[in-house]
């Protein structure tokens, strides 16, 4: 990947690292941003060299949201011209694990950034919010949809009607973040969780993401049913060989992604 201006990109030991490189206006997210992050995501979800994206921020903030001077002269006719949010929408279709690894102000566009990846890690200096509001607009990249799942109507609403900013503490009890952690030990931790799900068979790890997400959208009976189909995929695979093997031989398996 190169030509990149504004996202810094790297692979190590299996992981697939992506650190928004705006820090002097926060890392707010202008168009041509997200759609490096999106293809950085999707050239790496196709990297058998990677099997984990971890997603970050450079300087003080994860993302203070989107840049508001690309967009102030907009009209529905250019939105829908440009179609705005078709870039965000090929976010949810990344096979491979997204670790965000947030601190500081995570609000607007940052916010639904930050929701579109599968684990949350914060810095406990990390601030949450939908200000749009407070700009005659909403969410628009999914952020009423994905918070309501999370946290139920009423919180969502409130939160994102009062503008109010979410300490990180207050986001692991709603359960949509999934471990705080000091400022200084932020990338350890995410490169720690990483290290874990890069060391299991890629193909479980791509169907479990899929069946996980799958809940969500379906009836209990339906996601059963797609669920059941994934375990039987499984085991046409080497890795459920090697692994079963492993296990009745009581060795370590060694996973190769067949």
């Amino acid at each position: 990947m190169n030509a990149l201006q504004f996202i810094e990109t790297s692979i190590e030991e299996g992981i697939g690292y992506i650190f928004l490189n705006r820090p002097k206006q926060l890392n707010a997210l202008n168009r041509k941003m997200i759609r490096e992050i999106i293809t950085a995501m999707e050239a790496y979800d196709l990297d058998p060299r990677v099997k984990v994206i971890v997603l970050a921020g450079n300087g003080k903030a994860f993302s203070a949201g989107a840049d508001i001077e690309e967009m102030v002269n907009d009209n529905p006719v250019s939105l829908e011209l440009m179609n705005q949010f078709a870039d965000w929408d090929r976010i949810s279709l990344v096979k491979k694990p997204v670790i965000g690894a947030v601190k500081g102000f995570v609000f607007g566009g940052g916010f639904e950034l930050a929701l579109s990846c599968d684990f949350l890690i914060a810095a406990s200096d990390t601030q949450f919010s939908f200000p749009e509001v407070t700009l005659g607009v909403m969410p628009g990249a999914g952020g009423t949809q994905r918070l309501t799942k999370l946290v139920g109507k009423t919180k969502a609403l409130e939160w994102i009607l009062t503008a109010e900013r979410i300490k990180a503490k207050t986001a692991l009890q709603y359960g949509f973040i999934n471990k705080i952690v000091a400022p200084e030990l932020l990338m350890e931790e995410a490169v720690d969780l990483a290290g874990k799900i890069a060391k299991q068979p890629p193909l479980a790890v791509r169907l479990i993401k899929e069946s996980v997400n799958k809940a969500g959208d379906l009836s209990l009976y339906e996601g059963m049913q797609f669920e059941r189909k994934n375990f039987y995929l499984l085991f046409a695979s080497k890795d459920q060989k090697e692994g079963m093997s492993a296990f009745v031989e009581k060795r370590k398996p060694n996973f190769t992604g067949g």
